[in-house]
């Protein structure tokens, strides 16, 4: 018999005995999904991030239950600007977009106002592309003069101001600076006075007003030292420092520079912390977990069209009952090999979504490694080039060779080396510019020491490169291996052979420490394994690991490798 026809008897059955199979789900009033988005906004307000996720995301899910867009909207602006406090813009920037497509649908004009306001802050800020910043401040302006708001009317004006400011277009900033300094004292409020005298000194300095232009920057710069808005401040710094620099005072310029750094330094900082302090944010975790909840309202779906097909058809059915007595035991057997199935089902979907987690974080890693070095290498090794050069110019300008100089030259030279260093840990630069093996050599040479001896050998020529992103993550797989050595098996020797087969790149790791269990392997858990695991499952690849007790361990690994991508590049005829 049919399983539909079998599933619909025992519905049947179940009901004529007074059981109920499902239970419908109540959906939660929309009072309660208001409370739980104000909360959760509160929190964002309160620099309580994760919390204010995790709310956000249960505040989403009924809305969209809901189907209200003004509450969708509401929501995905409090997650975007969560994103947006913790510098991931590209995570904001797609949250408000998702959120203003929802707000569009709707009359809520305040909302459209701080959508749009908050998109061009990011497009000026942090993509750099000024006109597409200033088209939504000026979609801001629109709503906010809609509502007559007059403090975001000061505010959006302001935002404005200093996006045609940075590009040095100040003729078309002009007029909203003039409405600002107006009406500041009356619509504004003290978190953008520090920014609005900035303005003005920025303002003044393009127009070559000397007196007026230190005044005002004076002005900022105390203001900020006495409030709270040190982003504003460290800008204020930086421009006065420019307007120093152009008026000759090189002292002064320079000190207001390192002002400028170590607030950045110190902000960023902050930064780092409230997302270090964050756990479990990741896209692509959140887009399993998405697909999850969909499968189970796709499945709440059917149950309730189950139903209300059994509710339709039970006076039929009930006439046929005591003919399909005789399949109840056939279809007790195949229920539970289907919840068997169910339950495995189940957990191949939790196991993927495992692996899917870890693959995730390992990524983050990597990126935020990348990110890091990055930083460190272009714009702090950068910045303390620059602070050199500007002593060595003041020391050759002023013919000065005091002990400050000197030290203040060695600090900087100490510090560049520092940063390097930690640049090339993160980083190392024989990987990106000459390869895994040339890098992977050296590495063996620096964990070599009276203690234990690394033996390098490769069956594949030394120059050979790889895909970019395949040689970093094998270089730091090895490289966590290796450390394992170092810190865990009491060894004195060890072996690194690579060599290449059928596309495929084999690795042997063999050490003569002293081993471990094979059946207590699950300790090692501690020491990093499962993460390297996952890396190499990523990669497609093997691992296998044996050991005895006092007679040291062998790794075996194989991936298959992942090449450069081909490029030609044409050929002209020679004239």
């Amino acid at each position: 018999m049919p399983y539909k026809q079998i599933v619909i008897v025992l519905i049947v059955l179940l009901n004529c005995f007074g059981i109920s199979v499902f239970a419908q789900v109540k959906l939660p009033q929309k009072k309660e999904v208001e409370l739980l988005a104000k909360e959760a906004n509160e929190l964002m307000k309160a620099g309580n991030f994760e919390k204010s996720l995790i709310k956000s995301r249960h505040a989403l899910k009924h809305a969209i239950a809901l189907k209200d867009d003004n509450l969708i909207a509401a929501t995905y602006n409090t997650i975007a600007a969560n994103f947006d406090q913790l510098s991931e813009y590209d995570k904001a920037f797609f949250y408000y977009n998702k959120g203003l497509t929802y707000a569009n649908k709707t009359n809520n004009d305040i909302l459209k106002n701080w959508i749009n306001n908050n998109l061009g802050n990011i497009y000026c800020f942090d993509k750099k592309q000024y006109e597409k910043g200033i088209y939504y401040y000026k979609k801001s302006l629109q709503y906010s003069t809609k509502i007559h708001d007059s403090a975001q009317i000061v505010f959006t004006k302001l935002n404005i101001t200093w996006a045609y400011f940075d590009i040095a277009r100040y003729k078309e900033g002009l007029p909203y600076l003039k409405y600002i300094n107006k009406y500041h004292k009356k619509h504004g409020d003290e978190s953008t006075i520090v920014a609005l005298n900035m303005l003005n000194g920025m303002y003044y300095n393009y127009k070559n007003d000397t007196q007026k232009a230190y005044y005002y920057f004076q002005k900022a710069i105390q203001l900020g030292i006495e409030g709270n808005e040190k982003s504003d401040l460290s800008y204020s710094y930086h421009e006065y420092s420019k307007f120093l620099l152009k008026n000759g005072d090189y002292e002064n310029a320079y000190k207001n520079l390192a002002l400028y750094n170590e607030l950045t330094i110190k902000l960023n900082n902050e930064e780092k912390l409230n997302k270090a302090n964050v756990a479990g944010i990741n896209l692509e975790i959140d887009e399993y977990k998405r697909e999850i909840d969909k499968i189970g309202n796709e499945y709440k779906t059917k149950e309730y069209l189950l139903i209300q097909e059994q509710s339709r058809n039970k006076k039929i059915v009930i006439v046929i009952i005591v003919i399909l007595l005789f399949f109840f035991f056939l279809f007790y057997i195949f229920s539970e090999n289907a919840k068997l199935k169910q339950k495995n089902k189940i957990k191949d979907i939790q196991s993927q979504l495992q692996e899917n987690t870890i693959s995730a974080s390992i990524y983050g890693q990597e990126l935020e490694r990348k990110k890091i070095a990055s930083f460190l290498h272009d714009n702090i090794s950068a910045l303390l080039s620059s602070a050199g050069l500007h002593l060595n110019a003041f020391t050759s300008q002023n013919q000065t060779n005091a002990d400050e100089i000197k030290k203040t030259k060695a600090i900087l030279e100490e510090a560049h080396d520092q940063i390097r260093d930690l640049s090339h840990e993160l980083m190392p630069t024989l990987l990106s510019r000459f390869g895994l093996f040339y890098a992977l050599e050296e590495l063996c040479e620096k964990n070599s020491n009276s203690l234990i001896h690394f033996n390098y050998s490769i069956v594949v020529p030394t120059k050979t490169r790889y895909n970019e992103d395949f040689e970093m993550k094998m270089y730091f797989i090895i490289m966590e291996l290796l450390n394992n050595i170092i810190k865990h098996s009491q060894a004195n020797q060890a072996h690194l052979t690579i060599q290449e087969n059928n596309k495929s790149l084999q690795i042997k790791i063999e050490d003569n420490g002293k081993g471990f269990d094979s059946n207590t392997f699950y300790i090692l858990e501690g020491f990093g394994i499962n993460q390297i695991k996952a890396r190499i499952s990523n990669l497609k690849g093997t691992i296998l690991i044996t050991s005895k007790l006092n007679e040291g361990t062998t790794i075996a690994i194989e991936v298959p490798i992942t090449y450069q991508k081909v490029t030609t590049t044409p050929v002209f005829p020679s004239q």
